[in-house]
This record gives C-alpha cells, sequence and structure tokens, in this order.
C-alpha cells in the first residue's frame, strides 16, 4: 500500500555521517548493530520528498535492501525515522520496518545503511499504523489519568482553603493557582494532538510530555 506524504513532512531532514552504534527500532524490541554516528549536522535546503521519500536504500556493497515508504516526523520537524519496505513485488509481500533516520547516510546522493541485508530487515518487527495508533490512544489515555488527578486535587485544596487559616489559605490559594495554569497548559497540549491526523500525533507529543512533567510536578508539590 503506498502511503502519502503530509504537507508536514517536506522539512529539513538530518542525515549523518559514520562510526560505531546500535540503534533501537521503532514499534519494537529488535536492535540492530551499525556503525553509524549520532549526528547533528543538517542538511539545508534539501527536502525530504527529494532527499528520502521513494529512494531505494543500498548498503555498502552496493546492493538493494528497500525503499523508504513513509516517514516519521519527530516534533522538531526533522525527520526521525523512514519506514522501509523490505522485500516483496509491485507492492505484494512487503515487509515495512521503522529505521532511525540517524542509521542512513547520504552518500554523493544515495542512501546508504552499512552493514543493512534484505533478510536483516525481513526480520525486524513490522511497522504498521495499526499499532502505532494503539500508542497513540494509550499516550492519550495515560495523559487524561493526570489531568483527572489535578482536577481531583485542585478540588481537594479548594475544599481545605474554605476552612483553612488565613495564611494556610494564602498557601493553598497559591498552590490552586499554579496547578490551574498547568492543567490548562496540558489540556491545551492534548487538545492540539488529538486534532492531529493519526500520522502526525508524533509532532506534539513531547509538547504534551513536558506540560504533564510540570502538572505532575505541581501535584506532588501541593500540599492542602
Amino acid at each position: 500500500m503506498k502511503i502519502a506524504l503530509t504537507a508536514c513532512a517536506l522539512a529539513v531532514c538530518t542525515l549523518v555521517f559514520a562510526p560505531a552504534s546500535v540503534a533501537q527500532v521503532a514499534g519494537g524490541s529488535t536492535t540492530v548493530g551499525m556503525r553509524v554516528t549520532e549526528s547533528t549536522q543538517l542538511a539545508l535546503g534539501w527536502s525530504v520528498k527529494k532527499t528520502l521519500l521513494g529512494k531505494t536504500i543500498y548498503n555498502e556493497s552496493d546492493q538493494k535492501v528497500g525503499k523508504v515508504e513513509d516517514l516519521i516526523i519527530s516534533p522538531d520537524k526533522s525527520v526521525s525515522y523512514v519506514i522501509v519496505g523490505a522485500g516483496g513485488f509491485l507492492g505484494m509481500g512487503r515487509h515495512d520496518v521503522a529505521i532511525p533516520v540517524t542509521q542512513i547516510q547520504d552518500q554523493g546522493g544515495k542512501l546508504v545503511m552499512a552493514g543493512a541485508t534484505k533478510d536483516m530487515l525481513k526480520a525486524l518487527p513490522a511497522f504498521d499504523y495499526a499499532n502505532d495508533t494503539a500508542k497513540r490512544d494509550q499516550f492519550i489515555a495515560n495523559t487524561e489519568q493526570d489531568i483527572a488527578k489535578a482536577k481531583a486535587r485542585i478540588a481537594e485544596l479548594e475544599k481545605s482553603a474554605s476552612t483553612a487559616a488565613s495564611d494556610a489559605k494564602a498557601k493553598m490559594d497559591l498552590q490552586i493557582s499554579g496547578l490551574q495554569i498547568d492543567l490548562k497548559a496540558t489540556e491545551g497540549k492534548l487538545s492540539d494532538l488529538k486534532q492531529a491526523t493519526a500520522k502526525r500525533w508524533h509532532e506534539f507529543e513531547a509538547s504534551v510530555n513536558a506540560a504533564t512533567l510540570r502538572l505532575r510536578k505541581s501535584i506532588d508539590k501541593a500540599v492542602g
């Protein structure tokens, strides 16, 4: 199945250049030993569509190992993973896997994944959007649990503040105010994520995580 590139994917991507590392493959626990560098070099002016999508990936022996079928975009609008189709013919029997973009090197316009083979890619966990959607649903559910805890804590503080002495009430009012600010921020970030398409939710994941972390700290600090 050919997957269309979203407009957001037309961003600048990060490519890499050489030595050794081991990378985790998205959607599974399998690790692949590769000679790669977690490079921060930016390939300025290269559109993702031109540079990656639809391109064949080779190994260092110039053997074809797969084709870039889709992309996963990180919150900073760079490509974090490429979805590589391994094996199959005319779309039949293809095995899609998610490979960190840092495993892919640009060598004179050719995409190279050192040490890779078709058999190795076929042995990796298959990537599918159904599994990613399940992760999205779980992420949303976890965030909503934190939001519910914050609301419950605010209600407890408001109840305690209503009968507290002036000094204690002033302290609790400040805690309530801080919690409400962090709660509103988390709800806003989560709303943005919910409105995103299933393929784009990762773009909002980091901001929701950051807001939720602040909210949890506010809950822990709040003492009635």
